[in-house]
């Protein structure tokens, strides 16, 4: 094995034994894009928000969540890399991992950071062709999404407060691949919080509820349609539109069902 040195996302300079051997993912899209990628049997530690591909994940040590971690099960399993994300991981956690392992941060914010990542693990960890033939097969299933024109959307993620997504994240970029314009995505945040009166204000044709990170349900659509008689709800599957990396394949042809649902409406 030879050492080499990769710059991430954040501009850091990480210098790995290549290709690394022993991967610990802390974020749940790249540890499935690991899987994808033929990379399973190399993914040694995870954390407990990374649950798919089921069956086959079990096999990682959980090393604790993406928030914070048990650095007695990270020092057991003797990373060679650890893959983390910037909005997934604080920086406090990637120092003081950084003191003791290579530690490479991606980050993602919209469909083409999505893509570089793939390319990123496939350089990573010397699949650079199975990382390259993934970012064909995605591109070739998002042309293929028939999405509206300019229909106003709103897309919450929280209840108390209700929380959106707003602009520069990736649920904003796979809204504006469906053809969705994103009512809040003017509001100086991420994520902004929302009030029935900025849903009166911005008036959105449909209100998208996903079922991560709250779980959404027909009882929050009832409250919806209490309180903004005549507005539109949709329960929406929150992975599909905020999962990246080898997810994106699956979402794509979740999205043209769900124009087509629409559409009905």
């Amino acid at each position: 094995m030879e050492r080499k040195t990769f710059r991430d996302s954040l501009g850091r300079s990480v210098s790995v034994l290549y290709p690394p051997q022993r991967i610990v993912s802390l974020c749940p899209s790249i540890t499935e894009t690991l899987y994808a990628l033929g990379l399973g049997d190399r993914v040694v530690g995870r954390t407990r928000y990374c649950i798919h591909p089921a069956g086959r994940i079990e096999q990682a040590t959980i090393v604790g969540g993406t928030k914070q971690i048990s650095m007695e099960e990270m020092d057991k399993l003797e990373p060679g890399l650890i893959i983390a994300e910037k909005e997934e991981n604080p920086k406090e956690l990637v120092e003081e991992l950084a003191q003791h392992y290579p530690v490479f941060v991606s980050n993602v914010e919209n469909y083409a950071d999505a893509l570089g990542m793939i390319r990123e693990l496939g350089q990573l960890t010397g699949c650079i062709s199975q990382s390259e033939q993934m970012v064909r097969d995605t591109e070739l299933r998002f042309t293929s999404i028939s999405g509206f024109e300019g229909l106003r959307a709103a897309y919450l993620i929280w209840r108390k407060p209700y929380m959106a997504a707003g602009q520069n994240t990736f649920i904003h970029s796979m809204m504006q691949r469906c053809g969705f314009v994103n009512v809040f995505a003017g509001y100086n945040s991420r994520y902004p919080t929302v009030t029935y009166e900025d849903f009166a204000k911005e008036k959105p044709d449909i209100i998208l509820l996903s079922s991560e990170p709250f779980p959404f349900g027909e009882k929050h659509q009832a409250e919806f349609a209490q309180r903004l008689p005549g507005m539109k709800t949709m329960l929406v599957d929150g992975e599909m539109f905020s999962w990246y990396g080898s997810h994106m394949k699956e979402a794509a042809d979740y999205f043209n069902k769900l124009m087509k649902t629409i559409r009905s409406l």
